[in-house]
């Protein structure tokens, strides 16, 4: 069994990391010079976290993250409308990291390199065309010139090549372009003064107007931390996005500044923040409708290339690892390849349709939505507003679809 891995993400290299941990060949192919440790921070809750301890990588990424304490969602006053304990110090097995998403891509890549051999990994190489037949299939990779550089044969091929997907452009030629939601999002990141335990993460507002702070890494002194933000603001109806949906745009303050002002929150002047960042990005809320397949036989899909969402409920680059763990146990353990990717799809597909659904309605977040719509200028009682079993049926609901329930990550496999 060979497997061909398109991008090298999360998705790709945990794929690769998966794959060969059972035995399975296989290459990455990045169409970038470079791999290197772009974006900003993200979380990985500890159904994932719970997969890379099992690939050995625990100790690296506690090397370079926060391991998340608490979480609070708050109304855009910064009342409190839900609080938890997270990951390990809530019980689970496994924590939750924050961590900035270079960093991450940065773990898997230097493990790959090392248990993969550095001539499996490939980049530079850009995929223009794909074939299959009765024995496999063929990739053809081309660089940036256009020229072609590299054939490569394999059992399967696995597009885990982002939103913008070459692999799923090939599969669906019809499928209309990314659906922009009419929301904005800006992030960025700073070396700031600890708040709270120095490990809590805020969400603060509904998707109309949001704000989310947490560290992700140690910052410059004992009493700092790398901190990590993000504002969500709904700017137009939707539609088209206003420009390609990546993190190369840089973000401008003008644009920003009218929605900063939207929140009141006592712990935190968030323009000061903002303003000390410097330079941050500004990206247009994106996802795609749901596929009914993602797998055409020996060509299947991973991560944000099949089922692309929102960033609520900290799960995006989470799924991918844990469609990676699914992709590589199914090609261990089916007859043939084109019969583990059937199976990939059966036990994949749906639960991250209905994330997807989900997402679009704010995941757990959605329980600020519902307090602000019925108190939009605050409350003095919250449980006046929804009572506490209201707000844990859309907290801990998601959170059993999407497959991290305590009971569900502390399992035995």
């Amino acid at each position: 069994m060979k497997a061909i891995i398109i991008g090298g993400g999360v998705g790709g290299l945990t794929t690769a990391l998966m794959c060969h941990a059972r035995g399975i060949d296989c290459e990455v192919y990045e169409q970038s010079e470079t791999i290197r440790e772009l974006g900003v921070g993200i979380n990985t809750l500890p159904h994932a976290i719970k997969e890379l301890k099992d690939l050995g990588l625990l100790e690296r990424l506690d090397a370079v993250a926060i391991r998340t304490y608490e979480l609070f969602y708050a109304n855009r006053f910064g009342q409190t409308v839900w609080h938890e304990l997270r990951g390990t110090d809530a019980g689970f097995e496994v924590p939750q990291f924050s961590i900035h998403r270079g960093r991450l891509q940065g773990v898997l890549y230097q493990a790959g390199r090392a248990r993969l051999g550095e001539s499996k990994i490939f980049t530079g190489h850009r995929l223009g065309h794909f074939m299959q037949d009765e024995s496999g299939v063929s990739a053809y990779f081309f660089d940036r010139q256009g020229r072609h550089i590299k054939t490569a044969r394999g059992d399967v091929l696995i597009g885990a090549d982002g939103i913008h997907s070459f692999v799923r452009a090939k599969l669906f030629p019809q499928e209309s372009p990314a659906i922009w939601n009419g929301t904005i999002l800006w992030r960025g990141a700073v070396d700031w003064p600890q708040f709270m335990t120095g490990r809590s993460m805020i969400i603060a507002g509904g998707m109309q107007a949001k704000f989310v702070l947490y560290p992700i890494a140690e910052g410059s002194a004992p009493d700092r931390r790398l901190t990590n933000w993000a504002v969500m603001a709904k700017v137009a109806a939707g539609g088209a996005p206003p420009n390609k949906e990546d993190w190369s745009r840089q973000g401008r303050w003008d644009d920003l500044r009218p929605y900063v002002q939207k929140f009141n929150l006592p712990f935190l002047d968030v323009s000061h923040l903002i303003e000390a960042s410097g330079e941050f990005w500004e990206y247009p809320l994106c996802d795609r409708e749901p596929l009914p397949r993602w797998s055409h036989g020996r060509v299947t899909l991973l991560g944000d290339a099949a089922h692309p969402m929102y960033p609520v409920g900290s799960n995006g680059a989470s799924q991918a690892i844990l469609d990676a763990r699914c992709l590589a146990d199914k090609l261990k353990s089916a007859d043939n390849a084109m019969h583990a990717l059937w199976q990939y799809d059966q036990e994949r597909l749906p639960m991250t349709t209905q994330i997807v659904l989900m997402n679009r309605k704010g995941g757990p977040e959605g329980v600020i939505d519902a307090i602000e719509a019925r108190a939009p200028d605050g409350f003095s009682n919250i449980d006046d507003v929804l009572s506490y079993e209201e707000r844990k049926a859309i907290v801990r609901g998601y959170a059993s679809t999407a497959g991290f329930a305590k009971t569900q990550v502390n399992k035995a496999a």
